[in-house]
């Protein structure tokens, strides 16, 4: 069996596992109406999803 060379400690191992932490989802700007938006998501200022309208939004009605 394999045996390791030398213990290694608590905080080596969280300093290697910090490097692999969730960053989150950063936010992108809409191609329609410039607002951020989450990606792959209906932005909420024009209601478009890619090429398509999805929602209607109050700022379209008028």
């Amino acid at each position: 069996m394999a045996v390791q060379q030398s213990k290694v400690s608590k905080m080596r191992t969280r300093i290697r596992h910090a490097a692999n932490r969730y960053q989150g989802v950063a936010p992108t700007n809409c191609t329609k109406c410039g607002a951020p938006c989450l990606p792959h998501r209906v932005c909420k200022a024009c209601g478009m999803y890619g090429d398509r309208q999805v929602l209607n939004t109050e700022s379209q009605q008028d």
